[in-house]
């Protein structure tokens, strides 16, 4: 059972500065719940093929996969796959301005389970959008703060 999981916000700050920090993998850890780690397996900064090794916790697991950035066109959108790790995940970044300083972000998780991960797939969406939840609200907080 494939998992999708789409969730948006509104943050004050016009949509290059949203962009630029959202896309940086080396500012997760401040406002995704569950990141731990990130780790650069290319150099920075982010661009198409970039590869960043990440370490998080879900559901009270450790889970560690590496991302590879496969499309890129600031300060439209990002979208990143999986390249190992435990849940064949997508993720993509899409960012559009609602005015000169206010940006739409919308994030977007969607993969297919395998092994364990695919029992657990029914009960994965509720958790994975109350993450992303919290993960935008704490973006917003960061960039309205500066």
């Amino acid at each position: 059972m494939p998992v999708d999981v789409t969730t948006e916000t509104t943050i004050d700050r016009d949509v290059e500065t949203v962009a630029a920090y959202a896309a940086d993998p080396s500012n997760a850890p401040a406002w995704y719940v569950n990141i731990e780690s990130v780790e650069w397996e290319t150099s920075p900064p982010a661009q198409l093929g970039s590869r960043v090794a990440f370490v998080a916790r879900f559901l009270g697991r450790r889970l560690a996969y590496t991302y590879e950035l496969v499309d890129f066109a600031p300060p439209e959108r990002l979208v990143m796959r999986t390249a190992q790790g435990p849940f064949p995940m997508e993720t993509t970044y899409t960012w559009s301005a609602t005015s000169d300083r206010r940006t739409r972000m919308t994030l977007r998780n969607r993969g297919e389970p395998t092994g364990f991960s695919r029992v657990m797939a029914p009960f994965m969406a509720r958790p994975m959008r109350r993450a992303n939840r919290k993960d935008l609200a704490k973006l917003r907080s960061i960039l309205e703060a500066t």
